[in-house]
């Protein structure tokens, strides 16, 4: 296999971190390594950004059978076909040509838009620091698209922000979301933890496996199955992890593995 090159640094600036470890994986282990092997057989990274994910999958061993990363953002998008793709031709990429002015601007983008891919087709989807842009009405339709794409022995990795709800006694039944950011909403976006179980649910999803933050309020990594799978749904633990305000989000470590 030719050499992969790392994405230039003001890609990896942009999707957080900027250590090019952070984009290797020499030792060719499974990215997510607690998953059974025939998850890799067709995947989909929704919010594939510059090929952080793609990259280290193309030197896992063994490679996943099939590849197709989506992002709204066009440059990252033409950096991974022209760099990526000519090293492992099954890793193919696609423009998610979406409303996000900072991103991918243009007049009369939709708000969202389906995945490409077809109904049952993809045995492990992954969505890493998506769904923590997202306002509500846009995770509960990518959620659909989750479950609409999802095969039914696959599996669904994700990362999001939550909270307690029942903490916030003037919020209403339809308000399930806080934001930090009032010129931008999707900067940041904390969901309730209950709207997130009832929303898998109500979208043929299930929560099988849930891993809190290392830090008190930071990403919670959550994978999902179908209903029909019948895996043992679990409850979310409490966050209980130490407070550390001198920690950056962008600092933050990546760990996709959700076996602990």
């Amino acid at each position: 296999m030719q050499e992969l090159p790392i994405p230039p640094l003001e890609m990896r600036q942009t999707v957080g971190p900027t250590d090019p470890a952070a984009f290797d994986n020499p030792a060719g282990a499974p990215v997510f390594a607690d998953l059974p092997d025939e998850a890799y057989r067709s995947v989909l990274d929704f919010g594939c950004g510059c090929g952080r994910l793609a990259r280290q999958m193309i030197q896992q061993v063994p490679m996943p059978g099939s590849y197709l990363g989506f992002d709204l953002h066009p440059v990252m998008i033409r950096w991974c076909q022209e760099n990526l793709t000519p090293a492992a031709p099954q890793f193919e990429f696609l423009h998610h040509d979406v409303h996000y002015p900072e991103r991918n601007p243009g007049e009369g983008k939709p708000e969202v838009a389906p995945f490409p891919a077809e109904d049952g087709s993809r045995t492990l989807v992954v969505a890493w620091s998506v769904f923590t842009h997202l306002v509500e009405a846009h995770a509960e339709y990518y959620l659909s698209e989750v479950a609409r794409v999802l095969a039914d022995d696959g599996f669904f990795e994700s990362t999001w922000f939550l909270f307690d709800k029942r903490h916030f006694p003037m919020m209403q039944d339809f308000q399930n979301a806080l934001y930090i950011n009032d010129v931008n909403p999707t900067n940041a976006v904390i969901l309730d933890r209950a709207w997130l179980a009832d929303a898998a649910a109500r979208n043929g999803l299930a929560i099988v496996a849930a891993n809190p933050p290392k830090v008190r309020g930071y990403h919670w990594l959550i994978r999902m199955a179908p209903l029909s799978a019948g895996l043992e749904p679990v409850e979310l633990p409490v966050d209980e992890a130490p407070i550390d305000e001198t920690v950056s989000t962008k600092a933050a470590p990546f760990e996709p593995d959700l076996s602990s």
